[in-house]
């Protein structure tokens, strides 16, 4: 870092927004963080609470919150966008006026916009035609890291510049940075992982044990690099923070939101209910149609992705698609350790199997 502290603009106020902007203040950076709340920015610079998202956390007093998106971006060196994936867009487009060039723009949600299958980086790039572009994702409750306890996540870009500066304002003795080049894989590590977080959730509403969520949360892994690989990531990334790491949380937390959606539905509630109950976004629903409906376009066999969709939008019993979903797949374990032909074989078996 220089001499001067960093500026660090944060967009968004939600939980994970906000323990990264008090963990940027901690590390001595000058923080601003845009709301559209104003009692909610009233709130965090009188009593240093977001009670809304994080009711237990005491915010560093440096953090500024503000509902102007020109005085949080002025001189910013450094912004996060902490915005859920449908209002995203929309968000850059308002920051667009007051971003340049030189700024370093990453990325902390995890989800996809339903149009042209976007990722939120790719938002970025297409909004500001920047350079310094990047994605921080990884096995971060927000909950748990607004506690500090020990934590690590990823930044990843092809940028040298973006990696080295988000390791420097959020690296700290809890909260540990790793460094990826593939933003893509990282990225879509993030998202997927969501959808499989609702399938454990159901799963353990429904009473299965330990060895059906290893299973479970194993397949996922395998369906989550598959349909990666064919979207031009790199397999290797699912075995880091951003691929099973995340994974492994998100299954197994009833902390994570998409975990408590698929609970509720286990226990037999409508997809409205389960959503109205949490109060937050989950991205996991949304992602579940939009991954489907993508590995049916470009033939990708997703036999969980499947399940979900037919569980959440066409009101299938969560205990029948999961009987299912037994009987259809039985293929190879681990497809990247075989050839390329024996991987296609398997593919074709599975097809079979499926329809």
């Amino acid at each position: 870092m220089s001499q001067q502290p960093t500026r660090v603009a944060v967009l968004g106020g939600g939980s994970f927004g906000t323990a990264l902007a008090s963990i940027a203040a901690d590390n001595g950076c000058t923080v601003r963080q845009w709301l559209r709340d104003a009692a909610l920015v009233e709130e965090i610079n009188r009593d240093q609470r977001n009670s809304r998202y994080l009711p237990d956390y005491a915010i560093n007093p440096a953090v500024h919150a503000s509902t102007d998106m020109a005085e949080v971006l002025d001189g910013a060196e450094l912004v996060l966008v902490a915005i859920p994936s449908k209002a995203f867009r929309e968000v850059v487009r308002q920051a667009r006026p007051y971003l340049n060039a030189e700024q370093i723009l990453v990325s902390t949600t995890k989800g996809i916009q339903q149009e042209g299958f976007k990722l939120m980086s790719q938002i970025l790039e297409e909004e500001t035609g920047f350079v310094h572009i990047g994605v921080l994702s990884g096995p971060n409750l927000a909950s748990e890291v607004a506690q500090k306890q020990l934590t690590a996540t990823v930044i990843a870009s092809d940028d040298d510049l973006t990696r080295a500066r988000v390791q420097s304002v959020l690296g700290c003795d809890y909260f540990r940075v790793y460094a990826s080049n593939d933003r893509y894989g990282v990225e879509l590590g993030g998202a997927l992982k969501n959808i499989y977080a609702i399938a454990a959730g159901m799963a353990a509403a429904l009473g299965m044990g330990e060895n059906t969520r290893s299973m479970l949360m194993t397949r996922a892994l395998a369906e989550m690099s598959r349909f990666a690989v064919e979207q031009g990531a790199n397999p290797m990334t699912f075995l880091g923070l951003a691929g099973v790491g995340d994974l492994i949380v998100t299954c197994s937390s009833s902390l994570s939101r998409n975990y408590r959606v698929g609970y509720a539905l286990g226990e037999g509630r409508t997809l409205d209910e389960a959503v109205e109950a949490l109060g937050q976004v989950a991205e996991g629903v949304n992602t579940v149609r939009l991954v489907r409906d993508k590995a049916h376009a470009e033939g990708i066999y997703m036999p969980l992705a499947e399940g979900l969709y037919q569980v959440l939008f066409n009101d299938v019993p969560a205990r029948q698609m999961a009987k299912m979903l037994m009987q259809g797949e039985q293929s190879s374990d681990v497809e990247f350790i075989l050839s390329r032909e024996d991987v296609k074989q398997a593919r074709r078996r599975e097809a079979q199997d499926g329809d």
